[in-house]
């Protein structure tokens, strides 16, 4: 425990706890809604909000908020338009994020440490004022979804019902897409932009070949994602390596233990 004696990574843990529960709860609506490409979208676009933050001198997880927030809102009003092919919107929401990334990084004019940072994770980058973001950003997401969580079930199963039942969906869309976005800003100075959308996706995977039930799949989601962060952190430290990277492989390693042990019990059970 020799690690937790610096400050570094105690922050570094205190954020991966906030992630580890934000990820996977919003996570699993984005999986069950089929919207798990949504995540490399929203990180690209803050991508561009980070590089933004650099060119302009201000400081970078703004810019990141501003623009995947933007992004997210941009995703719902171009779905409406493509209302028959919806994974359009985030094909052209990302291609444009992309392009916009590429054009603030080439004017800042430089691949600084900074930037690696926030592209794979960092344990040592995380500063205090990070972590009061992550924890507001954090409070917020969850007192959301506990509030909404009948109205997010509703039109996650089904939409067109919900419209019907009378719950403005159009704008419960938009909200959970930048919930979306602001858990994706929140997670990426330990997991890292390129990292992050395996977070929402990979535990949440995990957990449906064990889970019964939408509440099983979101708790148990959130266990796997704690797991797979606390190990991330341990090995990066002790093996100087990148924290996304590592997270997202224990993630990886905890979804193909569920994959065997469920064929295994099939296998048993036969």
């Amino acid at each position: 425990m020799e690690m937790l004696q610096y400050d570094f990574m105690q922050r570094a843990f205190l954020a991966g706890i906030l992630i580890s529960i934000i990820c996977p709860i919003i996570g699993t609506f984005v999986v069950l809604r089929r919207l798990s490409m949504i995540g490399d979208t929203l990180s690209h676009a803050s991508l561009a909000g980070i590089a933004a933050g650099m060119l302009g001198n201000f400081y970078p997880m703004w810019g990141a908020i501003i623009f995947s927030v933007a992004a997210a809102i941009g995703i719902e009003k171009l779905r409406k338009n493509f209302s028959q092919y919806a994974e359009l919107s985030i094909s052209i929401v990302l291609s444009a994020s992309i392009g916009l990334a590429v054009l603030m990084i080439s004017l800042a004019d430089s691949f600084n440490a900074d930037l690696m940072s926030f592209l794979f994770g960092s344990i040592i980058a995380v500063t205090a004022k990070d972590i009061m973001i992550m924890a507001g950003i954090s409070l917020f997401i969850i007192i959301s979804v506990w509030l909404l969580y009948k109205e997010l079930l509703y039109i996650t199963f089904d939409e067109e019902g919900a419209a019907l039942a009378g719950i403005p969906t159009e704008t419960l869309n938009i909200f959970f897409t930048v919930l979306t976005a602001l858990t994706i800003v929140a997670a990426m100075r330990v997991v890292g932009i390129l990292m992050i959308s395996s977070m929402l996706v990979v535990p949440v995977a995990a957990s449906m070949q064990i889970s019964k039930s939408f509440r099983s799949t979101m708790l148990n989601s959130v266990i796997f994602g704690l797991i797979a962060v606390v190990l991330g952190l341990i090995a990066s430290y002790y093996f100087n390596l990148a924290p996304g990277g590592t997270i997202v492989l224990f993630s990886v390693a905890l979804l193909l233990l569920m994959i065997g042990s469920k064929k295994f019990i099939l296998k048993s059970g036969s």
